[in-house]
């Protein structure tokens, strides 16, 4: 039997990176993925490689109908909503004084409001299953500060918080664990050098090895887990440099 047989996930942007490793890595122990994205030729042809077991629909995570519209998809189609992965994020930089306001507020927006949002439009499907997961992809920038990273910083600790808030009002029927990855190969992260953080495992991770936690934290196999953090950096926050 695979790991997650039964279960049915929505998750924001699943067209590509992450989102479509978790969506891979859920269809091949069981489940039934709806994959959400603003990236409708990818998120389509996801869904369309993964089988009947996937589903796409259109998904912009600011905005609540978008969401509600999601969550009734995974239910209609597939008779319950069991998990939800926020994977859908964004990410800019300046320095303080000339981070512009549009850009600040486009990383809230998404990083921040559109968590919520996910959270707040699945939670009566995921109670309803008696047995709800909820992913909330944050950061190790959720953990420690980064110059000229203000918004993604800001937005990644908020995730980081509003995880253990919902965990503690959804519980115990919806349990709520945030993942916070380090430096990972997708097209996100394609213009950063692989030396550029000090990784004490010597590389950076793919996309496979954020979702085997996925996996998981979704399947009943972490059923006392809630609230939680689980960092995946090879060992980054976890190093202080220095010279020896």
């Amino acid at each position: 039997m695979g790991r997650v047989d039964g279960k049915v996930v929505l998750i924001s942007g699943g067209a590509r990176g992450i989102g479509a490793a978790d969506a891979a890595a859920l269809v091949a122990e069981g489940a039934a993925v709806v994959i959400g994205d603003v990236l409708d030729d990818e998120g389509r042809a996801a869904a369309e490689a993964l089988g009947d077991a996937a589903t796409y629909v259109h998904l912009d995570v600011t905005q609540p109908a978008d969401w509600a519209a999601a969550v009734e998809t995974a239910v209609s189609t597939q008779g319950s909503l069991t998990g939800l992965v926020n994977n859908a994020g964004v990410a800019n930089g300046a320095t303080l004084q000339d981070f512009r306001h549009d850009k600040w507020q486009q990383i809230i927006d998404v990083n921040l409001t559109g968590t919520f949002l996910g959270m707040q439009a699945a939670a009566d499907a995921l109670t309803a299953s008696t047995n709800g997961s909820i992913v909330n992809m944050s950061s190790i920038e959720g953990m420690r500060g980064t110059p000229w990273a203000h918004g993604y910083v800001a937005t990644k600790w908020a995730v980081r918080g509003i995880t253990k808030s919902v965990a503690a009002e959804l519980a115990p029927h919806v349990r709520v664990n945030s993942i916070h990855p380090g430096l990972i190969r997708t097209p996100m992260t394609e213009g950063i050098p692989d030396d550029m953080l000090t990784i004490p495992l010597g590389r950076p991770a793919q996309p496979e090895e954020i979702a085997s936690f996925v996996l998981f934290l979704l399947s009943d196999e972490s059923s006392y887990a809630t609230g939680s953090e689980f960092v995946v950096d090879g060992g980054v926050i976890n190093n202080i440099p220095h010279k020896f």
